[in-house]
């Protein structure tokens, strides 16, 4: 009797350490198969949908690997940016709900700590998205350190240049 209980405790130890070892192995790639998906609707321009699935992930974003991470947040970034960029954050413009504000924003954020992750363990980015994280860095960085004209300057300026391109009339008229 002492034998078939000794046996019984061990097949259970062997049971829970089985499916322990199960589930670790086998609830990361969820995590990984999430990243694949939201990539598959980024790169087929459903920005929506993987902006959706990032959020989701964002919680559990220490369980992937330091080169999953670089890609999660250059693609979290690159989502924002290019949501920003659309035509439906274009839509509402100016004050605190702008959202295509709140998008730049998060995607100056999340670009910064892909670019972070890059540099601290190389790899987990293509030489092209590099160039890319570095160009959209720029230019979200021009929101917070200026050095560039603000949308609305620019439809401004837009709006005062005739259309012949001559000189608007509160221009003054160029030294000979």
């Amino acid at each position: 009797m002492r034998r078939l209980a000794s046996l019984v405790s061990i097949a259970s130890r062997v049971a829970l350490a089985g499916s322990v070892i199960f589930a670790s192995t086998f609830g990361c790639a969820t995590y990984h198969d999430d990243l694949v998906r939201a990539r598959a609707h980024y790169d087929s321009n459903q920005h929506e949908k993987a902006l959706a699935l990032f959020r989701v992930l964002e919680a559990d974003i220490d369980s992937l690997s330091p080169g999953e991470q670089a890609q999660y947040a250059y693609l979290r970034g690159m989502t924002d940016y290019r949501l920003a960029g659309s035509s439906l954050a274009s839509n509402v413009s100016g004050g605190a709900a702008d959202p295509k504000k709140g998008y730049r924003t998060n995607a100056r954020h999340w670009l910064a700590i892909a670019a972070a992750i890059e540099k601290e363990t190389p790899g987990g980015l293509t030489p092209e998205e590099k160039t890319r994280l570095q160009e959209s860095l720029n230019d979200l960085n021009k929101d917070v350190y200026g050095g560039a004209e603000s949308i609305e300057d620019g439809a401004k300026k837009d709006e005062k240049k005739p259309a012949d391109g001559a000189a608007a009339p509160d221009a003054p008229a160029p030294a000979k």
